[in-house]
Order: structure tokens, then C-alpha cells, then sequence
């Protein structure tokens, strides 16, 4: 891998998280009620990511497609409940909290990956999710038992475990094409979600805002992803991706004013602590013991 094809991943991947941080915001903007949302969003993200796969893919497109088996649906699956639960988190609780909870999500792909696939954690795996976990109990600790704020945590921890089933399943059957099964995602959360709207109909406002929540924020962010991550060490992208956790409640923050509790500033500072020691620790030992060839970019 020349130097220019790995500053063009670096780029890429870098801009995904930022596409992916906006949530809050558009969550924030948009008016209509959440299932009327997660139904136009889904179909214009599935659209826009259904493009992108054709264009990106061109003459491999059945070849992509024949690949699709079971475990492509359990991405999909698991993908539309982190949609849901994720975006219905952010309407029902802050944004920091959710990212805070969020933010533990390689330490819980970690745990399930032991248990389904048998995949060992590193003792510093180990080290850093216990960590994390304790900024997410002093999180969870700084509001009483009632409310709507803790409805949003209990959906973060959902969509939480929902990304840690995609990454999972995207771990063990690395031939699963990424985009087919996100795209497929979407639609999905536009189905369920056509079961609970209040009304299909939507002001031109936000009908403008969930078009662009939906290719700008998701489908944009996966393809920047997805060709981002092919031009550097996975390790190298785990760490860019991880900016989406920071990035969230500080747009809202300085966008609207969204102040976060003390407890969720301290918990999600902890939490981060962990995060990104944890990535740079596993990024430090990849790049000592990769022979010199992986070093060299063959």
C-alpha cells in the first residue's frame, strides 16, 4: 500500500464518523414523530445506499449479490434494531448519554464474540471494558429511576447490542458484502416503522431534514466507511470510526445548546479513557508484531 492510497483511507474513513455524528442534530431539527421518521429516513438512506453499492460495485454486482446468505440477514436485522433503537434514544434521552452507553459497544462485541464465536479478549480488553463500564454505572447513576431520560438509556443499550450482533456476525462470515445488508437495514426499519406512524405525511421542513438524515448522516457515512476501511490496517480504522462518540454531543452542545449532566460528562470521560487507550494499546501491539511485509502495505 503506497503512502497516497493510505492518506486517501485515513481521509475517507475519517470523514464516515463525521457524517455518522450528526444523528443528534437531525434527531434534534426534525419535528415529526419518531416512527414517521425512522420510515422516510430508512427509505431514502436504503435508496441511497442501494445506488452507491451499484455504482461502487458495477460489473460486480450479482457477484456481490450471490454472496448474500443467512448471516447477511441477521446483519440486516440486527443493523435496523440498532436504527431504531438508537435514533429512539436520542428522542427520548440525551445525546451524551446515549454516545456514553454507545460508546462501550467494541467491549460488548468482545463479550459476544467469546461466547459465539470463542474469541478470547486480551487482558487489556478485559482491563478497558471494566473501565468503561465504570462510566457507564456513573452515567446511568446521575438521574433517579423514572423519566424519559432513563427509557432513552434503555434504548441505547439496545442499540448497543445491536451493533455488537452486526459486528459480530460481519466478524465470523467476512464474506458478508457490507452494503447490501445495510441497505437492506434500512428498508427494514422502514417497514416495521410503517406500522406505527402517526401520519405518512410530513412537512416540506422536515421531509427536507430526514432526506439529508438519511443520505448524508447514514448512507454517505457507510460508502466513506466502506472505502475508506479497504485502504488502511483495520486496527488504524476502529480508532477514526470511534470519533463519532465525541463528536455527537459536541455538535449538539455548540448547536443547540444541549448542556449534558455533570455525571454524564465525567462518566462519558472515563468511558473514552478506555475507549481510546484501549484502541491505541491494540494499535501499538498490531503494528509490533505485523511481519514487515503487513508494515510495508502488502
Amino acid at each position: 500500500m503506497n503512502q497516497g492510497q493510505h492518506r486517501n483511507g485515513i481521509l475517507l474513513t475519517a470523514l464516515a464518523p463525521l457524517a455518522w455524528s450528526l444523528s443528534g442534530l437531525f434527531t434534534r431539527a426534525i419535528t415529526t414523530d419518531l416512527f414517521s421518521m425512522l420510515f422516510w429516513r430508512g427509505l431514502f438512506s436504503g435508496s441511497a445506499v442501494l445506488i452507491a453499492f451499484i455504482i461502487i460495485e458495477r460489473g460486480q454486482i450479482w457477484h456481490q449479490l450471490k454472496k448474500l446468505r443467512l448471516p447477511a440477514l441477521g446483519v440486516a436485522v440486527f443493523s435496523s434494531m440498532s436504527m431504531i433503537t438508537g435514533i429512539g434514544s436520542l428522542r427520548y434521552s440525551t445525546v451524551a448519554d446515549t454516545m456514553v452507553i454507545y460508546a462501550t459497544v467494541p467491549f460488548i462485541t468482545a463479550a459476544i464474540a467469546y461466547v459465539v464465536i470463542g474469541e478470547k479478549p486480551s487482558r487489556s480488553t478485559l482491563l478497558a471494558a471494566a473501565v468503561a463500564m465504570l462510566g457507564v454505572i456513573i452515567t446511568l447513576g446521575g438521574q433517579g429511576l423514572s423519566g424519559g431520560a432513563w427509557f432513552g438509556k434503555f434504548l441505547a443499550v439496545f442499540m448497543t447490542l445491536g451493533m455488537a450482533g452486526v459486528s459480530v456476525l460481519m466478524r465470523k462470515y467476512q464474506n458478508v458484502p457490507m452494503l447490501p445488508a445495510m441497505g437492506a437495514s434500512a428498508f427494514f426499519t422502514s417497514i416495521f416503522s410503517f406500522w406505527f406512524v402517526q401520519s405518512l405525511s410530513v412537512s416540506t421542513h422536515d421531509i427536507v431534514l430526514i432526506a439529508l438524515f438519511g443520505i448524508v448522516q447514514n448512507a454517505a457515512g457507510l460508502v466513506l466507511y466502506t472505502l475508506g476501511s479497504r485502504r488502511i490496517p483495520a486496527a488504524e480504522a476502529t480508532l477514526i470510526a470511534a470519533l463519532e462518540v465525541p463528536f455527537t454531543p459536541l455538535w449538539v452542545w455548540l448547536v443547540m445548546g444541549e448542556t449534558p449532566p455533570f455525571t454524564t460528562l465525567v462518566g462519558g470521560g472515563v468511558v473514552l479513557v478506555a475507549l481510546f487507550g484501549h484502541i491505541f494499546s491494540e494499535l501499538r501491539g498490531a503494528t509490533k508484531t505485523a511481519p514487515e511485509g503487513f508494515q510495508a502495505g502488502l
